[in-house]
């Protein structure tokens, strides 16, 4: 209580010395800002990983005294006074070792809460430093802690200074491995993002900005695909019209060679009629008729492959001139867009 009066009696006297300007209150949450902090984050999982050892050797000890309990039990009646009196004190011993080692790692003042204490305070020490900083270059009157002891009931958000401090920090860390020329880059980058902190107008019309270049960049980047789709199917159209044009120069030229084959056969079979009977004859016309009769439907259904596949091509050459066609088009429209903007 008296805590919070010194407050306010500072806030007011404070008031009454600046009423030529407002006064600027900013404020922190110590918690959240250590959990965004690298260095911490890793330290504290260390020591979380020391915790559950310790926990586990306190779970083996807790074990040894139920079973010790549990023999002493049975065995009991076996046993002479002082027997069991030594047994007791020994479990008495192990139950007064166990408190100790949990007062020693988890008491108030045991190692869990003495090595918290010791990884906190380096990232405590950065944190003031920087509120400090923060403090004298922005003009701030008083900053305060919302994971205190004070309470705070009411704060609005945009006296939040949190997400500040941890940049404030993660920027000196940076800044010791940067070059020259990384750190002038990195210094007008920090410019920039406390002038947007600054002025949360401009900050909203930066995110619009942001916004627009996304999706300008998405746009060229959808163009890019399509263009690279296209010249892949040009392309491939191109691979099968070559193929399609040897497999029909091979099939002509095996055609030809059918072709003198079923003349030389035919002449051969007219050669051995000549030398037969007349029933013979006749038998041997028939069966060269019905291979010349093969022949021509094979050449008539080769035609038709073949104008078909001329079809096919024609048709996606068609295809190909007008997707070209259109995206010639998009990327004029968008040109004048962007020009207008």
């Amino acid at each position: 209580m008296k805590k919070i009066l010194f407050i306010l009696l500072s806030i007011t006297a404070t008031f009454a010395f600046s009423q030529t300007r407002g006064i600027r209150i900013g404020y922190i949450d110590m918690e959240y800002i250590l959990e965004k902090v690298p260095s911490y984050a890793e330290a504290n999982n260390q020591l979380e990983l020391k915790a559950q050892k310790w926990k586990q050797e306190i779970e083996i000890k807790k074990n040894e005294i139920t079973k010790l309990k549990e023999a002493l039990k049975v065995e009991k009646p076996l046993l002479t006074k002082e027997l069991i009196e030594e047994r007791e004190e020994e479990i008495s011993f192990l139950e007064k070792e166990l408190l100790d080692f949990q007062e020693k790692k988890f008491g108030a003042q045991g190692d869990l809460i003495v090595q918290k204490s010791t990884i906190v305070k380096p990232i405590q020490d950065q944190v003031f430093t920087a509120i400090q900083d923060i403090a004298e270059k922005k003009k701030y009157d008083f900053i305060f802690d919302r994971s205190s002891d004070l309470t705070m009931l009411f704060a609005k958000q945009q006296h939040d200074i949190s997400d500040l401090v941890i940049r404030t920090i993660l920027r000196s860390e940076k800044r010791e491995e940067l070059t020259k020329k990384q750190l002038k880059a990195q210094e007008a980058q920090e410019a920039k993002e406390d002038m947007l902190d600054e002025n949360p107008d401009l900050a909203e019309r930066q995110k619009k900005l942001d916004e627009k270049k996304a999706a300008r960049e998405k746009m060229l980047e959808e163009r890019r695909l399509a263009r690279e789709k296209l010249i892949e199917e040009r392309k491939q159209a191109a691979a099968d019209k070559r193929k399609k044009l040897e497999e029909e120069k091979e099939n002509k030229k095996s055609g030809t060679e059918i072709e003198n084959e079923n003349i030389e056969e035919s002449a051969g079979d007219q050669k051995i009629t000549d030398d037969t009977s007349s029933e013979d004859k006749s038998e041997a016309e028939i069966s060269a008729e019905e291979k010349r009769a093969q022949i021509q439907e094979e050449r008539k259904r080769k035609l038709e492959e073949r104008k078909k596949a001329i079809e096919e091509k024609k048709q996606k050459a068609i295809e190909a001139r007008e997707a070209a066609k259109k995206a010639k088009e998009e990327n004029n429209n968008n040109s004048e867009e962007n020009e207008n903007q």
